[in-house]
């Protein structure tokens, strides 16, 4: 998305006696990313964001208080985001009031805030290993917004219980909450499911050991690797980058699209790289066929098949042709 950004000068780290105020800057150590104060376009709400810093367009990556923006330029001028001694980060308004903070279950004496090169926004211990992502009190990959980094873990920590998943902006102007959500389905063998609401849009089908079988583009290729992780302790799909000069995303559009994104410099600009959805036939109930019985279906018996919706026009009659690379069945019942 791009900003309107003020900016007078970066910060290295948040603690609890230099806060981040509105007009400065927390800079990751190899300047990949920025956190700050941005206005979308159009709008003259004000957010907590991070962006990618090294491209020309401002890209916001993340946002903070997606619901509860700082209404107007004038009444956040004096806004912060400040780290308490009890090591909650805390974003504050004009008059002083937190309209945004972290949840926290833990303590410790000298906590640090940190933008990391990944655009991870962790708080951490300064006496700590900062390196070993477990020793994060808190880190903002674990609350993702429309955009999924390298690195990124969508999926659910089945210890904790937390659930990472994209939802996409509302619009172009604002970050809030839109009805998508792409995140996966625990329902039988867990895949990536696309939802408007309460309605499955498109799946990605389940993982056959090398990709989800609903998705023929997601193959190996010379710009990234990817996984999908099903263990006792957790469930999620995470991608690296192979070329660090790469810069890279995959996003929820507003329009309910799960797309990757690849920063061209000949252009200027984001350039599709692939997107989920490749035609029609991915979007979900539009097969054509209904089942016979729809109580035994909803039941869980499918004995009686389907029946067509529409009536052939042809003289021929049913029949069967062999595709290939098709989608496997749903496995939320599996």
């Amino acid at each position: 998305m791009s900003s309107q950004l003020f900016i007078s000068y970066s910060l290295e780290l948040i603690n609890s006696t230099h806060p981040l105020k509105d007009g400065d800057t927390l800079v990751s150590a190899g300047g990949n990313f920025e956190l700050g104060f941005f206005t979308p376009d159009n709008s003259d709400r004000r957010y907590l964001g991070i962006w990618y810093k090294k491209i020309p367009v401002q890209t916001v990556v993340w946002v903070a208080n997606r619901e509860v923006p700082l209404e107007t330029l004038v009444s956040s001028s004096a806004a912060m985001l400040r780290l308490t001694t009890g090591s909650v980060l805390e974003l504050v308004n004009g008059t002083g009031a937190v309209v945004w903070e972290t949840n926290l279950t833990r303590t410790v004496k000298n906590p640090v805030a940190e933008l990391l090169d990944s655009g991870n926004l962790v708080i951490r211990d300064m006496d700590g290993n900062h390196k070993n992502g477990d020793g994060f009190l808190w880190q903002s990959f674990d609350f993702p917004c429309d955009i999924q980094l390298p690195g990124m873990k969508l999926g659910k920590d089945l210890v904790t219980g937390l659930d990472r998943y994209l939802t996409f902006w509302r619009s172009s102007d604002d970050p809030s909450l839109g009805s998508y959500t792409y995140r996966l389905d625990y329902h039988g063998y867990p895949q990536p499911v696309l939802m408007k609401g309460h309605m499955e849009q498109y799946r990605n089908g389940p993982w056959n050991g090398v990709r989800f079988s609903g998705n023929p583009s997601l193959k190996p290729n010379p710009y990234f690797t990817f996984d999908f992780v099903m263990n006792s302790k957790e469930t999620y799909y995470v991608y690296e980058l192979l070329n660090n000069s790469v810069i890279s995303h995959r996003i929820l559009n507003p329009y309910g699209t799960m797309q990757r994104l690849v920063w061209s410099d000949h252009v200027q600009g984001w350039v599709m790289y692939l997107t989920a959805q490749s035609d029609n036939c991915d979007t979900y109930f539009l097969c054509g066929f209904s089942p016979k019985s729809p109580s035994d279906w909803n039941s869980g018996e499918w004995s009686n098949g389907c029946a067509r919706k529409t009536p052939l026009s042809c003289n021929g009659g049913d029949g069967f042709v062999k595709y290939t690379n098709v989608k496997l069945p749903d496995t939320q019942y599996s």
